[in-house]
């Protein structure tokens, strides 16, 4: 395999453009150095844990990116996605194979004995997130801190604002529009697939059973057909129920952060029917195309796209959040 390079990529004007992309006008804005004085080693010590963590299971990236897709996209990006209890977020079914929660709280048990009080749940999360990418290979980019802990958490809030591998360009487009993200952030975000992996349920609406009960392309035009019938080995009739049955997202460079997936997109080899609307429109074709071609544009827009992903509905105040002691639960509650 070629190697990719994995040079970071700085964006020495983020700080100029901070206020454009992290809308917060009600309180105080989130700051690149917010952890300077009350816990200089944060960002470090929440860099080693995912990269201890990577090293031993390399499907962590993927899990912790996709944590953070679903934690900001419901209330904002407040750490309620790692709530435990009755009706929180994590008992909808859409949340149910999310993973990569023992790695927040391992950074968290470390922060707590050298900063207690200090680092919030929800910082952790952007953070491991962010850098989740750069140990898979991916850019490593600056984010803002200072986000507090939502104290409250509720399943009735997913779904109407988490993206469904079945939805169409108009309904993805619909749901970014209301988290302040572009046509391009969709595209660009949706590069998350390059890492990561799903199981069969989250694209058996690509196939139906024949009366033989086999399957077969609902739509062959939206699948090169090698593709697709490797898809059908690997989860064949029925497999879609099995929750040990996984699929990586991209199948060339299934742990590495690149422009692969932008690449299998061209070549109908996307695999969510969410993955594939986006050659199917004229808005977005371009620019997985110009991805396609170019890496280093790709982690240059992945990196202004994550900054806004990482700000969207940020709670900063000391009247909108708190700095949770255990991130599965809010303070005063065992």
């Amino acid at each position: 395999m070629a190697s990719k390079s994995t040079l970071p990529l700085f964006l020495p004007l983020l700080p100029l453009f901070l206020q454009i992309l992290i809308p917060n006008s009600h309180s105080a804005p989130l700051s690149f150095d917010f952890y300077a004085a009350s816990c200089p080693a944060a960002e470090l010590i929440v860099a080693n844990t995912v990269r201890s963590a990577s090293a031993q299971d390399p499907s962590i990236p993927g899990k912790l990116l996709r944590l953070l897709f679903h934690d900001c996209f419901v209330d904002g990006c407040d750490g309620s996605v790692l709530l435990k209890g009755n009706s929180t977020e994590r008992t909808d079914p859409a949340n149910q194979s999310l993973g990569g929660f023992e790695v927040i709280d391992s950074a968290k048990s470390v922060l707590e004995i050298f900063c207690p009080a200090t680092v919030s749940c929800a910082d952790i999360l952007a953070l491991a997130a962010r850098d989740a990418v750069a140990v898979a290979g991916g850019p490593a980019t600056q984010i803002p801190t200072g986000r507090r802990d939502s104290k409250s958490s509720s399943a009735q809030s997913v779904r109407p604002n988490i993206v469904d591998t079945s939805f169409t360009m108009a309904q993805m487009g619909r749901i970014f529009s209301s988290k302040g993200l572009s046509l391009l952030d969709l595209v660009v975000l949706s590069g998350a697939h390059t890492i990561g992996s799903a199981h069969c349920g989250a694209f058996s609406d690509r196939f139906e059973s024949d009366s033989k009960g086999k399957l077969k392309l609902v739509d062959s035009a939206s699948l090169d057909p090698n593709y697709a019938s490797d898809l059908i080995k690997k989860c064949p009739a029925g497999g879609d129920t099995n929750p040990k049955v996984t699929v990586a997202n991209d199948p060339q460079t299934a742990n590495l952060f690149d422009n692969q997936y932008y690449r299998n997109l061209v070549a109908r080899r996307g695999l969510f029917q969410s993955d594939s609307v986006l050659v199917d429109d004229e808005r977005t074709r371009r620019i997985v195309e110009e991805m396609a071609g170019d890496q280093e544009r790709f982690f240059e827009a992945w990196s202004e796209s994550f900054v806004k992903l990482a700000g969207i509905g940020v709670k900063t105040g000391e009247g909108e959040g708190e700095i949770r002691a255990s991130c599965s639960a809010v303070n005063g509650v065992v």
